[in-house]
C-alpha cells in the first residue's frame, strides 16, 4: 500500500482517494482532494496559499530543518521480508514520531514566546482608546445620587 503525497497541499493521499492528473509531456500529480485540484488549475501558488504546508514552511510557522524528515523519505530499495525488520521499523517509525512531536512543540513554544507580552501593550492601547466607555464603580454611584438629587428637587419644586 502506497501513500502519496499530495502536489498542492503535500496532504497524503490514501489508495482510491483523490485525483491524479497526468500532463501531455507524462508527469502526473495526484491531488489529495478536488479543493487542491481546482486551485493547481487556477495556477495559484501553494506558498502564497495560506492553508498548505508550503506556505507554513515559507512563513517559519512549522519546521523546516529537523534531521527526523529524513526518514520519511521514501526509498526505492525492495527488501525482503523479515519479521525482527520489520518490529525494529515499527519501533524506529514510533521513537522518531515522538521525537518529531517533542521538537515541533519546542518549536512552537519558542516562537510563541514573545506573544504574551505584544497581546499585553495591544490590550493595553486597546483600552486607553476606549477609557472613556469604562465608568468607574464610584463615579456611577456619584451620578446615581446627583440623578436623585435632581428628582428630588424636581418634586419639591
Amino acid at each position: 500500500m502506497r501513500l502519496e503525497k499530495c502536489y498542492f497541499c503535500s496532504s497524503t493521499c490514501y489508495p482510491g482517494h483523490g485525483t491524479m492528473f497526468v500532463r501531455n509531456d507524462g508527469k502526473s500529480f495526484r491531488f489529495c482532494r478536488s479543493k487542491c485540484h481546482k486551485n493547481f488549475k487556477m495556477k495559484r501558488n501553494p506558498r502564497k496559499v495560506r492553508w498548505t504546508k508550503a506556505f507554513r514552511k515559507a512563513a517559519g510557522k512549522e519546521m523546516a530543518i529537523d534531521s527526523t524528515f529524513e526518514f520519511e523519505k521514501r526509498r526505492n530499495i525492495p527488501v525482503r521480508y523479515d519479521r525482527d525488520l520489520m518490529s525494529t521499523t515499527i519501533k524506529a517509525m514510533k521513537r522518531v514520531q515522538e521525537i518529531r512531536s517533542r521538537r515541533e512543540r519546542a518549536f512552537y513554544k519558542q516562537r510563541m514566546a514573545g506573544n504574551k507580552e505584544r497581546e499585553r501593550e495591544l490590550n493595553i492601547k486597546e483600552i486607553q482608546k476606549g477609557i472613556h466607555l469604562i465608568s468607574t464603580p464610584l463615579a456611577s454611584v456619584k451620578e446615581v445620587q446627583k440623578t436623585a438629587e435632581t428628582s428630588k428637587q424636581m418634586d419639591t419644586d
